[in-house]
């Protein structure tokens, strides 16, 4: 957004709670790879310009990527400013934050979606002997105490940090809820070069059936290495890992899962086989087929007759939350929310002139939420903004 305002001499700060890639920095941990290839690191004005094109980031590489844009934009970022409420000021709004205050016409709220881990009500009833952790937290295994590991979630973040612990000899059980399976490698290709060919990508929030259900589903199961393996339930359970249903309880010393693991299961694999019948179907449209790999479908989850409904916690070390996160809008008093506490927005275009919201799952294109997909927002969301600061309001984002 920094950049898209430059382009139009537009005054503005970019106020950061603590430094330039501050969240890579300090809420990752330390074996994570970016889920998408290296050629998606695009950003307006910059982009990956190595010579692996097809791997994926480390944190590290990731950390001097962003800053490297930062440094190239020479952007007017104010680091270690907490923003501590933004409100409404006349025709504009007032920004207190620990380094000061600001008045200003528009306020583009960039904070992201992952600001918050969150923690079902049932983390309450575990027994005191259990060690509890978050996704945000957790930096590898010797973190850990030595002994069994619940993992509770099977999106990208549970079945990552699953597979490295199992690897690290603490026997690993998750818990598993919604999840979108998906293969890494697809007909010869990365699945998400077939996503942005056959237009999944590029989807608009305007053409989905549901755009709230759609920005609330989980991530793809998807994990960046040198070898591009698919990481899924089977590959887990071929490593020893134990699958349950979704954790619907605790009592007396012992946690209760639901029935619905064959369900979650069945349900994940027909969602990933409807992506797939998209991509042959553009293939084939497209006159590509003699060019690629036959179409396949994948062995279904393997689950086993009767999955325990219920287990022991005697025989676990280790809850870990993988579990999601929610935004953190705490500092932000303008009345904008709705009965969820979900910020009300039309592609971004917040209930309150001049407000802007950037950087959420969805927000305006199925890419929003990465690297890639942010810079075509912006863009959109400049232009309307352009227009508000022009005393046209009523412009409409391309």
């Amino acid at each position: 957004m920094s950049h898209c305002l430059a382009e139009r001499s537009i005054d503005h700060v970019v106020l950061e709670r603590g430094e330039v890639a501050n969240s890579w920095k300090t809420e990752r941990w330390d074996s994570l790879r970016l889920l998408t290839p290296n050629w998606m690191s695009r950003l307006p004005g910059y982009r990956y310009k190595g010579d692996d094109p097809d791997g994926f980031l480390d944190m590290p590489e990731t950390i001097r990527f962003i800053e490297g844009y930062a440094e190239l934009l020479d952007a007017p970022i104010h680091t270690h400013t907490v923003v501590e409420s933004v409100s409404v000021c006349g025709d504009g709004y007032l920004v207190s934050t620990s380094q000061g205050e600001w008045a200003c016409r528009s306020v583009v709220v960039a904070s992201g979606a992952c600001n918050i881990p969150k923690i079902p009500k049932i983390a309450q009833a575990l027994p005191g002997h259990l060690d509890t952790i978050t996704a945000d937290v957790y930096r590898n295994p010797d973190q850990l105490a030595a002994g069994g590991v619940l993992v509770v979630g099977a999106s990208a973040t549970g079945t990552q940090i699953g597979e490295e612990l199992q690897r690290s000899g603490r026997p690993v059980t998750i818990a598993v809820g919604e999840h979108i399976r998906a293969p890494r490698l697809y007909r010869g290709r990365d699945i998400k070069s077939w996503m942005y060919d056959a237009g999944v990508m590029d989807e608009t929030y305007l053409e989905v059936d549901d755009i709230n259900r759609a920005r609330n589903v989980p991530s793809l199961q998807l994990a960046g290495s040198d070898d591009r393996r698919t990481i899924d339930l089977n590959r887990l359970t071929d490593l020893g890992v134990r699958l349950v249903g979704r954790l619907a309880g605790v009592h007396d010393g012992k946690a209760q899962f639901s029935g619905s693991l064959r369900n979650q299961c069945a349900l994940s694999d027909l969602k990933m086989n409807r992506l797939l019948d998209r991509i042959d179907e553009w293939i084939t449209e497209s006159g590509l087929g003699g060019e690629t790999a036959p179409a396949h479908r994948f062995e279904p989850t393997r689950v086993e007759d009767s999955p325990p409904l219920g287990l022991d916690l005697g025989e676990f070390r280790t809850v870990l939350w993988a579990t999601g996160f929610r935004p953190d809008y705490s500092w932000l008093d303008v009345p904008v929310f709705d009965h969820k506490g979900r910020v009300r927005h039309d592609g971004g275009i917040v209930e309150a002139p001049g407000m802007y919201l950037l950087g959420i799952p969805f927000l305006r294109r199925r890419k929003s939420s990465f690297i890639d997909g942010v810079g075509d927002d912006a863009r959109d969301l400049c232009e309307h903004l352009a227009g508000y600061l022009d005393g046209r309001a009523s412009v409409a984002p391309a």
